[in-house]
């Protein structure tokens, strides 16, 4: 499994100086076209990218999603798409002409050396329990000088000045708005609270219609039949490059057989797309359910039956459909002196989180039993971090970049500034 971590990325960036100066002369002479718009997303042709895009192009932007490979390529072509790829010279062309460029992990969801000058819409990834960005040291961590104080400021500071160039980061609420401008290094004008396009997809429609796609949606990823088993989605978070504390020992999956085959259950895992460690189920009751099959989980939220999370966003969109959340948090003191997190855990996750298998089989046994309570609690999450359900976020972003473009003073072009020149 793929493993990442900041020290690293950040080792790889400072690596990439020179390119970075050279993309900055390339925007300089190059003008950007106001009627250009370039999508990009890391995992893929999907999350709140592709419902942002469906609004723009039903609005009439001229837009381009630019793929990091042939099968998100092949994706994009498959919802009608146009694409190019986001590392060739045509993308780094397409982005350094266009006049909004929208990520939703960072400016290398498109092409990274050409995103300078542009209205860079940032629309993240997930309400941040785990602090992110400037609020959290991990960030400006280095494997080059990993103990170096002066280089952690140094990273600080490229840090800030590169998110001084997001215009729009919608957030989900007042409460998430906060952690974004800290986060981000941003005002209060760059963190509109419009609601977060990837999660419209959890509120539109009839609760009905929504789990019966979504379960159509992980049979066919798994080709499977579902029938009505309940499903279980362990969904861990990222540990910065650090194996998952979590991956259940022997006794741990005799004890995950026993509750699955109890109440005839499917647990779907699905690590995160960038983490490290390996999950060796047992008999057909457990299955992967990787960033390979499916790019987002979010729209197949409403086809599960219980959420077993540690430090995840999910456990915040859960509540939208309303889903029972496990919260298990086998490295919590670690992981928090760490990584450091928003406000207490218990605030989230109650006053005793699940630290082991056992402790976390135990209430997932006693919510297929009777959910009630724990969906209870999953909706008053939600009601503290969404300020919006209504499945019109994307509308509410899209309406507030372009106020912002339209406020924006028109740059002339060439043509206009030689008619100047020779009336």
């Amino acid at each position: 499994m793929a493993s990442f971590s900041f020290g690293a990325g950040n080792a790889r960036k400072l690596r990439r100086i020179p390119l970075y100066l050279a993309g900055r002369l390339l925007t300089a002479v190059v003008p950007r076209s106001r009627e250009r718009w370039v999508f990009g997303c890391a995992v893929g042709v999907a999350d709140g990218a592709l419902a942002l895009w469906r609004v723009a192009e039903a609005a009439g932007e001229r837009s381009t999603w630019l793929v990091a490979d042939a099968d998100q390529a092949r994706d994009a072509e498959g919802l009608g798409i146009h694409a190019i790829r986001r590392d060739s010279l045509r993308g780094l062309w397409e982005t350094a002409r266009a006049r909004v460029v929208v990520v939703t992990h960072g400016f290398g969801d498109v092409n990274r050396y050409a995103v300078t000058g542009a209205f860079v819409v940032q629309l993240w990834h997930g309400i941040p329990l785990k602090r992110i960005g400037l609020d959290s040291p991990e960030t400006t961590r280095s494997a080059l000088f990993p103990r170096s104080r002066t280089m952690n400021r140094l990273l600080a500071l490229l840090y800030r000045r590169t998110m001084r160039q997001i215009a729009v980061l919608p957030a989900a609420s007042h409460l998430v708005r906060g952690r974004l401008e800290t986060a981000f290094g941003l005002d209060d004008a760059r963190v509109p609270v419009t609601g977060e396009p990837r999660v419209d997809v959890l509120s539109r429609g009839s609760v009905d219609d929504r789990r019966r796609t979504a379960r159509d949606g992980i049979a066919t990823a798994l080709g499977v039949d579902l029938g009505d088993r309940p499903v279980i989605l362990y969904a861990p978070t990222w540990r910065d490059g650090a194996p998952d504390p979590a991956i259940p020992t022997s006794a741990d999956w005799a004890g995950i057989d026993d509750v699955l085959a109890r109440h005839e259950a499917l647990l779907l895992v699905r690590p995160h797309p960038l983490g490290a460690g390996e999950y060796r189920g047992s008999g057909e009751r457990v299955r992967m359910l990787g960033s390979d099959l499916v790019a987002d989980v979010t729209p197949l939220l409403p086809g599960v039956d219980v959420l077993i999370t540690d430090y995840s966003s999910l456990a915040f969109d859960a509540g939208l459909v309303p889903l029972p959340v496990v919260f298990f948090a086998p490295d919590l003191q670690a992981y928090s002196a760490r990584r450091g997190l928003y406000g207490r855990y218990r605030d989230v996750a109650g006053d005793d989180p699940a630290t082991t298998w056992g402790a976390a089989l135990a209430r997932v046994d006693g919510i297929l039993n009777d959910p009630t309570a724990a969906i209870d609690a999953s909706r008053r999450l939600s009601d503290a971090v969404h300020a919006h359900r209504d499945g019109r976020n994307a509308e509410r972003v899209h309406a507030a970049i372009r106020a912002r473009l339209d406020a924006s003073p028109r740059r002339p072009t060439r043509a206009a500034v030689r008619r100047r020149k020779n009336p």
